[in-house]
């Protein structure tokens, strides 16, 4: 049987719904809504405690209330209150599997969750989730898919795959925490790069880091502080350096690319 204040919360998760799947939905608005059916949540028999005498349709309110809850958290790049919807998703997924009916949305933030494991490298937590879906869906759904695949791009030391798997996502959404990997993996070449070599190619720059456009990549370089030479043809990644004989530039091509990538590989290892 549905709680009292049912109607209430029902009519809030509604006006919610429609704003969120609107063309353009107000984020400070979705915010709102969304905190007063928090506190519905948490004040009522909403949330999943027992099986026993759950009522099928608030169950069915309150999930779809998390799922926005984490798909607005990621249009407001927002991560630790992803996890938290996504924490509180979960028995719903798993536990109440046999007695609501599946969510449209289920495997795609399951598939988002994992992306996010491993844009924190948190390896560990994302192979454990791994282990709680159906074998089937974690190589047919294209929403498992991704991660899985990209988590398989790391281990081999693939990064070129990984950068141009941006291209590819199964939903939006994914982006956000696409950006996010392939920025921490932008940094991890670049302490490789620092650490073994002096000075790097104009050309070869772009190259290893998949920058988009030119001022990208100046915009970057200036991040990590690195030097323009006068002829504008190299980076100086560092300060001269006697006891250090290797320099970029005098390395051909698949020389660089095979030891950034062997190096990122060994700092994968690390981590």
């Amino acid at each position: 049987m549905a709680p009292d204040n049912f109607s209430n919360v029902l009519q809030n998760f509604n006006t919610l719904n429609k704003e969120w799947h609107s063309a353009r939905p107000d984020l400070a608005k979705c915010g709102s809504l969304l905190t007063q059916l928090k506190i519905a949540l948490a004040t009522t028999s909403l949330l999943p405690t027992d099986k026993i005498g759950q009522d099928t349709d608030t169950l069915v309110v309150a999930r779809g209330t998390l799922e926005i809850g984490a798909q607005w958290s990621i249009a407001k790049k927002d991560i630790q209150s992803f996890q938290r919807y996504m924490t509180q998703l979960k028995p719903y997924y798993i536990d109440y599997s046999d007695i609501l009916p599946e969510s449209p949305y289920m495997y795609q933030l399951l598939g988002l969750n994992l992306l996010a494991l491993l844009a924190e490298n948190r390896l560990a937590e994302f192979h454990i989730e791994l282990e709680l879906l159906p074998p089937s869906e974690i190589y047919s759904n294209i929403y498992i898919k991704h991660p899985t695949t990209i988590e398989q791009y790391l281990m081999e030391g693939s990064y070129n795959k990984v950068f141009l798997a941006r291209g590819n996502v199964p939903a939006e959404s994914y982006n956000f925490f696409m950006d996010i990997l392939v920025n921490t993996m932008r940094d991890s070449i670049a302490d490789c790069a620092e650490k073994a070599y002096k000075t790097l190619l104009f050309k070869e720059a772009g190259r290893i880091f998949f920058f988009d456009n030119q001022r990208e990549l100046e915009e970057y370089t200036e991040k990590r502080g690195w030097k323009t030479d006068p002829s504008k043809t190299y980076y100086t990644l560092r300060e001269n350096d006697e006891n250090h004989e290797a320099d970029v530039f005098t390395v051909n091509t698949n020389k660089i690319s095979g030891y950034l990538l062997e190096y990122a590989r060994e700092m994968e290892k690390i981590v």
